[in-house]
């Protein structure tokens, strides 16, 4: 998949995107906002396990943010099953040195609207953390609305804390 965007390329990951995929990666300012899954510090192995992860997925979910051809971030959603199956979670990331460039709203519109017609869903949503204000206008800005606030409904780093639920809804 690929999908030439104003600020940004969204594309498969390849096995060549691991040195860049591991670069921006590897930033604590990042992984604290992130599920314990994403590693810190952020390593070339890591960058090469998830890309290897990424590849064997079918259906592809996971995207890599792109500028210049090099990957700055990522961005996929998770499907769910049963009766959930008209919805999706989607997350991402972006390397630091590219925040305030309108970058992850451009991706998250687009991934958005790939999911929803991929995969016939009619929701897709994201449980940022509560202190993360600008994951938070991000989703707003991609047109996400807030449903709620889920109270202790997380740990990160041994403190228990409350993530906000914002859904896009068909």
């Amino acid at each position: 998949m690929e999908l030439k965007l104003k600020n940004c390329v969204i594309r498969s990951y390849r096995p060549e995107d691991a040195g860049s995929l591991a670069k921006y990666a590897n930033n604590r300012n990042i992984s604290k906002n992130l599920r314990d899954g994403f590693p810190y510090p952020y390593t070339l192995e890591n960058g090469k396990a998830f890309i290897d992860h990424a590849m064997s997925l079918k259906p592809e979910t996971n995207f890599a943010i792109c500028v210049d051809d090099q990957v700055v971030g990522g961005i996929g959603f998770v499907l769910h099953s049963d009766i959930e199956r008209i919805s999706a979670e989607i997350g991402y990331w972006l390397g630091e040195p590219f925040w305030g460039q309108g970058i992850v709203t451009e991706a998250l519109v687009a991934v958005t609207e790939y999911a929803i017609k991929t995969h016939n869903l009619h929701r897709v949503f994201a449980v940022p953390f509560a202190h993360n204000r600008a994951s938070a206008r991000v989703l707003e800005k991609a047109g996400y609305q807030l449903e709620g606030r889920m109270r202790s409904s997380a740990i990160k780093d041994g403190v228990v804390i409350d993530q906000f639920l914002y859904a896009y809804v068909v």
